[in-house]
């Protein structure tokens, strides 16, 4: 269930006087890196599979880790980005994850591991809503359930971090998350993300390793994003931060190219608030300011 912590809407007034990127206040609310805690104790609550589309939990208290055949699961979720994941005795299935983050709603869904799409279903406002499963193959699949988009067809292969939809509410939901589970041989087990078992049972935070690579100023999978300011310049920075030394600057409509990304201070401009910034090539902008089709973080994390 999505939440709105109070620092959240102490920082929508802050920021009213923080102005452009140019010049901004900094100051990082804590919910951007510490979800688990941004959205407390509250169990989150959802509906089980389809009628028909039920799994037994593999044996509770077992894990998966070191199974041989298993694909390299990571998180559902672009490189970097952090998720409160949240296990609880009474999900269905059991070993299903769900994972929540402040105002998630349409924030991007990615392929956990290469695959094929075996289901793009909906349940309308019943159990999963819009769901999608993935067959990574012997006898491993994936869901993504109460998604509000669905990006992939039937049939379609994946490649792992490849964005099949975004975060809902649809279904049996009583806020926006995505509700993750995987099955092996339709037995549901408990998930792996970059080698070890979600944590059973309770909230916590993961970061995203999902198709991580590449470094500041080169390597890994670029993207391609516009600077919308209204008019006036952007500056560009030579670390993420509002207080960092200017490099230079980049015109308002000007297509730019993203070779990696990381977090840094808070910015609020056209797009929202974000703590994301692009490295471009000789420096930082901040991501507030870029349009790349696609919210949430797109390209490889800076190291």
């Amino acid at each position: 269930m999505r939440t709105t912590s109070k620092w959240a809407l102490v920082s929508n007034v802050l920021v009213l006087a923080c102005g452009l990127a140019l010049s901004g206040c900094g100051g990082e609310p804590p919910d951007e890196l510490d979800p688990a805690s941004a959205l407390g104790g509250d169990e989150w609550l959802d509906d089980g599979p389809p009628p028909g589309e039920e799994a037994v939990d593999e044996e509770l208290g077992s894990t998966s880790e070191g199974v041989s055949d298993m694909p390299a699961f990571q998180l559902p979720f672009p490189c970097g980005q952090v998720w409160a994941g949240q296990t609880r005795t009474n999900h269905s299935p059991q070993n299903s994850v769900d994972f929540n983050r402040n105002d998630d709603i349409g924030d991007a869904v990615v392929a956990s591991a290469a695959g094929k799409i075996t289901r793009v279903g909906n349940e309308g406002n019943t159990s999963y809503g819009r769901w999608i499963e993935i067959d990574h193959g012997n006898g491993y699949r994936s869901r993504y359930a109460h998604l509000n988009s669905q990006l992939v067809s039937v049939g379609q292969s994946v490649s792992k971090g490849q964005k099949i939809g975004t975060v809902g509410n649809t279904g049996g939901s009583t806020g926006a998350h995505l509700h993750y589970e995987v099955r092996r041989n339709g037995i549901a087990i408990r998930p792996v993300f970059n080698g070890a078992t979600a944590f059973f049972y309770g909230t916590k935070n993961y970061t995203s390793k999902n198709s991580c690579s590449g470094s500041g100023g080169g390597g890994g999978t670029s993207v391609t994003g516009t600077v919308n300011t209204s008019g006036i310049n952007l500056t560009v920075r030579a670390d993420a931060s509002t207080s960092s030394a200017a490099v230079g600057s980049v015109a308002d409509g000007a297509k730019v190219t993203i070779t990696c990304q990381k977090n840094g201070t808070s910015v609020t401009g056209t797009y929202g608030t974000s703590t994301l910034w692009d490295f471009i090539g000789n420096g930082y902008v901040s991501d507030a300011y870029v349009s790349t089709g696609s919210d949430g973080q797109v390209a490889p994390t800076c190291k």
